[in-house]
């Protein structure tokens, strides 16, 4: 114990002098190029288990916060997907039957994981929920909850597009069933002036969204706004955009090195950034510090990682950090 304190203290005077951030970093960077811990507990071993297609980047943007956490926090780290919330409800009784130190879930599809979160519970592992379910989480049993709360987060797109002087949006769903995706679109329909409409797309299959966009827009040449809630999905409304020859402004939800350079160009309007670098770092540190210390953040609210609405003005800021994979 005494020489986690002296780590923490450490790096608490760093920080307050003129240099310590950069300290920080190196430090940070030196210990994860060794495979070194900051600290001296136990190698817990934490999983996460989400509902992730394949190839999506968000979540590659995630687990890459919750390695480098994990490497600090001298934790083993397991992590598996599926986009089927079955497997995915499944996956976590896998890690529950190897009886892991913490889990870190999410709740896309609640009713689905409701009750092996409660079996983890049960057995006296901690649960982190991450990204989607937030209303869920503490009533499932979790000790906290990080991401941004979606129907704010909708509001917020809302309240941008108004702000844009946009009439006829289209708000494009990729994953049927997802309660997340519902929030972000019922928020911006709540405070978006205009009129809003939902189209749902085979997330799966990139050329049927970029075909059911099109469609649309030659359908509906009064569209003038597309949110996409993805942002692999934001090239494809981009695409869908030129071949329909549409005048129709693309705008997304999630960052990634892609989205970053379109709005550089002029391609896309806004972003909206939920931070998921945060999500995968801060939840392994909470596990961490819940294992440690028994604290717990949120006071029985969300940890809310975002909305920050991201435009032409601040991509050039955040390249460097998308194409190293943390924005």
């Amino acid at each position: 114990m005494g020489a986690v304190l002296a780590a923490v203290l450490g790096a608490s005077l760093a920080g307050c002098s003129a240099t310590g951030g950069k300290r920080a970093e190196d430090a940070r960077k030196a210990a994860e190029a060794q495979g070194r811990a900051a600290v001296s507990t136990p190698r817990w071993t934490f999983a996460m288990v989400t509902h992730s297609g394949d190839g999506d980047t968000f979540w590659d943007i995630v687990q890459k916060g919750a390695k480098q956490a994990a490497v600090k926090d001298n934790i083993k780290f397991l992590y598996a997907h599926s986009d089927e919330a079955q497997q995915q409800a499944q996956l976590v009784q896998t890690y529950i039957d190897q009886d892991v130190d913490g889990l870190i879930v999410t709740l896309a599809k609640p009713d689905a994981m409701k009750d092996v979160v409660a079996k983890a519970t049960r057995a006296g592992i901690p649960v982190i929920t991450v990204n989607s379910g937030s209303a869920e989480s503490k009533a499932f049993g979790a000790l906290s909850h990080i991401g941004q709360d979606e129907t704010v987060a909708g509001e917020a797109v809302g309240d941008e597009l108004d702000k844009r002087g946009k009439k006829k949006a289209l708000c494009v769903l990729h994953e049927q069933g997802n309660v997340g995706h519902e929030q972000r679109c019922a928020g911006t329909k709540k405070t978006f002036a205009g009129n809003l409409q939902n189209l749902y797309v085979d997330g799966t299959n990139m050329p049927d969204v970029q075909a059911s966009i099109e469609a649309k827009l030659q359908t509906d040449p009064s569209i003038d706004a597309v949110v996409t809630l993805g942002a692999p999905f934001a090239d494809a409304a981009v695409q869908a955009k030129q071949t329909a020859g549409s005048k129709a402004e693309i705008d997304t939800f999630d960052l990634n090195a892609k989205v970053a350079a379109a709005l550089g160009a002029g391609k896309l309007g806004f972003a909206v950034d939920q931070q998921p670098y945060l999500q995968g770092y801060e939840a392994v540190d909470l596990l961490w510090l819940h294992r440690y210390n028994a604290d717990v953040l949120g006071g029985g609210r969300p940890v809310l990682t975002g909305p920050q609405i991201i435009t032409e003005q601040d991509a050039a800021e955040l390249q460097d950090y998308t194409e190293r994979g943390t924005r």
